[in-house]
C-alpha cells in the first residue's frame, strides 16, 4: 500500500460473524458470495451495480463504490459488518465512485485514476457517446450525472501486487487507465470491476462476458490484454462491477472474450 495505515475499526465495532443474517430497513441485506465477502446490489430498477464488502480485521474494506443512491445501503451494510475501514475504487468512473464521498472512510485508488477520482466532472475525456445507439447516447450522460456522488478525496494509492484484505491487487488497464482487480489465491476469487462486462450497456440486459463497450474505453486492445492477464490467473469465479459472476471454466470464457 502506498498510503499510511488504513483507519482502525470504529469504536465499538464488532468482529464479523459470517453466519449472521443481516437485516435492516429499507433495502435488501448483502449477499455473502464467498468466505468473508459480501455483495450489495443497487441501481433502479434492475440492480445492476455491484459494491463488495470484504472482511478486514474487525470491519470491512469496500471495493468499488457503485452509484450515489447506494450510499445508505452500503453504509448500513458496513456498519452491521463492524464498520467500513476504507474504500478501494476499482476505477473512478461515475458509477463506481458514486457512494465513496458519503461513506466516511479513507478512499484509495490506483495512481492512474487519481485525477479522475478527484475531478468534479462525472465524465472521462476519452469517452465517446457517439458510439452508442440512439437514444442511449442521449440518455447516458444524464444517467452518469445522476449516478455520480461528486469528487472524491483520495487518501492514498494502491498498486500492482499490494495486499488488500487478503487479496492481491492486479492492475488491469484498458477500460480505464487505473482500473484494478483483486485476486485471492486461497479460493481463486477475482473481483474485477469493469475489466469485463457481464451485461449489455445499451440495454441493461445481463449476458455472457464481453469486452467493455468501446464508447467507454481508453484503449480496447489494452482492455483485451488485461482480460487475457486475468485469465492467466485461472480464477475459479469472477465477479465484475455489474450483474452476476462468471463460474465454470472461467479461464476459457475469459480467453474467448479477449480473442473475439
Amino acid at each position: 500500500m502506498r498510503a499510511g495505515r488504513p483507519g482502525a475499526p470504529r469504536p465499538g465495532s464488532r468482529p464479523v460473524d459470517s453466519n449472521r443474517v443481516f437485516v435492516w430497513s429499507p433495502g435488501k441485506p448483502p449477499e455473502r458470495i464467498a468466505e468473508g465477502v459480501w455483495l450489495v446490489r443497487g441501481g433502479f430498477p434492475a440492480k445492476l451495480m455491484n459494491v463488495y464488502l470484504i472482511e478486514d480485521g474487525g470491519g470491512v474494506t469496500v471495493f468499488d463504490a457503485g452509484i450515489s443512491a447506494m450510499t445508505g445501503a452500503v453504509a448500513a451494510a458496513g456498519a452491521d459488518l463492524g464498520g467500513i475501514r476504507r474504500v478501494v475504487l476499482g476505477h473512478a468512473d461515475a458509477d463506481h465512485r458514486g457512494a465513496a464521498p458519503g461513506l466516511g472512510a479513507a478512499v484509495l485508488c490506483h495512481e492512474a485514476d487519481r485525477a479522475a477520482a478527484e475531478s468534479a466532472s462525472p465524465f472521462r475525456s476519452y469517452w465517446d457517446f457517439g458510439r452508442l445507439r440512439l437514444p442511449v447516447n442521449l440518455v447516458m450522460p444524464r444517467l452518469l450525472r445522476h449516478w455520480d456522488g461528486g469528487a472524491v478525496r483520495i487518501a492514498g494509492v494502491v498498486a500492482e501486487g499490494d495486499e488488500v484484505a487478503g487479496f492481491r491487487v492486479l492492475h488491469l488497464p484498458g477500460h480505464a487507465p487505473g482500473l484494478i482487480g483483486l485476486f485471492r489465491e486461497s479460493d481463486r476469487l477475482a473481483l474485477c470491476s469493469d475489466c469485463i462486462y457481464t451485461f449489455d450497456v445499451e440495454t441493461g440486459i445481463p449476458g455472457p462476458p464481453r469486452v467493455p463497450h468501446p464508447a467507454f474505453n481508453l484503449d480496447t486492445d489494452q482492455a483485451r490484454a488485461s482480460i487475457r492477464r486475468l485469465a492467466g490467473h485461472d480464477p475459479a469465479a469472477v465477479w465484475a462491477g455489474h450483474t452476476g459472476p462468471l463460474r465454470g471454466d472461467v479461464r476459457a470464457q475469459l480467453e474467448r472474450v479477449a480473442a473475439a
